[in-house]
């Protein structure tokens, strides 16, 4: 079939990457790329169009739609809606607030608000072939013990507005499954680039090289907590490699897909693997977590830090998520999630060449 593509939270990094990565598994069967991006990013939409290389597909496939998810009929344009309605055959839902810091008020209005616009504007699309939706493995909140691709609602708590904003969201989309095609997305804590490091953000486990940047000239590093709970750290090309199979693929449709570690390392392994790496220390002793909490609550040391002290909260939950639906249905493909180890060097290479980027550092308040 001919693929139309409708994706949202262009010119975001995971959605201008999924571009090229639909490009590089569809490019002759693909109609169109339909980029929705805020009035206020439209410039810069454009510039990454023009800038990026997009090939072998010519300009003329991609189109930027002036929206906000926040609106009614995402405030796109009618004329061009009566198009979209007509032509759209798979829809990307990326658009979200991603950060743990997050108000609640803000969380709510993008991810829960917004997301309600986007399911009730699918719901005209005529050609509509399939919903691809992302989420994230932490909806389960403050569950511990192994955490199946099945499960959603378990009466658990969060630990911070965006994992609770984006599990009642993904309540919300669980329901289309009834009458609309779709699959959920469940990545673990997205990373940069497995083989060459790169990213464009330097938060999640980037926040830790921040905390050990800062603290390069001790000659001891203690743990933080005992850290016995699994990391999951997930590269974003595994990421996207695996929605653009699952999203597209028969087998995924009405399926849930937890993107995460198969055999992760945990928490207390990877401080030490990359203070080795980064410090040439070997960290000893171990301080609580609210011990190591406690200079997080003052503004100017998280600045000074540039960690957010919610971050530390992935030290203590313990669980750990299944993707045993992702590994089967993923096991005649090349597409596989690599040992986190490999991936470090690069990692560490590509953050002390830009760790003084302040572009890439997230804004901590």
């Amino acid at each position: 079939m001919k693929y139309t593509f409708f994706i949202t939270g262009f010119p975001g990094f995971l959605a201008r990457n999924l571009v090229q990565q639909l490009i590089d598994d569809y490019q002759d069967d693909i109609e169109h790329f339909y980029l929705l991006t805020l009035p206020t990013e439209l410039a810069t939409a454009q510039d990454v169009l023009n800038q990026s290389a997009y090939h072998p597909l010519p300009k003329d496939r991609f189109s930027i739609i002036s929206g906000d998810i926040g609106k009614a009929n995402l405030a796109i344009e009618t004329h061009i809606n009566r198009e979209l309605q007509e032509k759209v055959t798979h829809v990307f839902h990326l658009a979200a607030i991603y950060d743990l810091a997050v108000s609640f008020d803000i969380a709510w209005n993008v991810n829960v608000h917004g997301t309600k616009n986007v399911n009730n504007w699918l719901k005209t699309l005529g050609s509509l072939n399939r919903y691809i939706y992302f989420s994230t493995a932490y909806v389960s909140g403050t569950r511990q013990g192994t955490i199946l691709e099945t499960e959603l609602d378990m009466k658990q708590t969060f630990k911070n507005h965006y994992e609770a904003t984006k599990y009642e969201t993904e309540v919300l989309v669980e329901t289309l499954k009834e009458t609309i095609p779709t699959t959920i997305i469940r990545p673990g804590i997205v990373k940069g680039h497995s083989k060459t490091g790169y990213t464009e953000k330097f938060d999640g486990i980037y926040f830790l090289l921040n905390m050990f940047e800062h603290m390069k000239l001790m000659k001891q590093i203690p743990f933080i907590s005992e850290g016995n709970v699994e990391a999951n750290f997930v590269p974003y090309d595994y990421v996207l490699k695996a929605t653009s199979y699952l999203g597209l693929h028969p087998v995924g449709e009405g399926k849930t897909y937890h993107l995460t570690d198969p055999t992760p390392y945990t928490m207390r392994q990877l401080y030490q693997m990359i203070a080795e790496i980064y410090l040439n220390v070997t960290p000893n002793k171990t301080i609580s977590l609210p011990l190591a909490s406690y200079p997080l609550s003052l503004s100017f040391i998280r600045k000074w830090l540039r960690t957010e002290k919610e971050a530390l909260a992935y030290f203590e939950n313990n669980c750990s998520y299944s993707s045993a639906q992702a590994s089967r249905d993923l096991a005649n493909t090349s597409i596989q999630c690599p040992d986190f180890k490999e991936q470090l060097q690069p990692m560490i290479d590509f953050y002390q060449k830009y760790k003084d980027d302040y572009q890439r550092h997230v804004n901590i308040t």
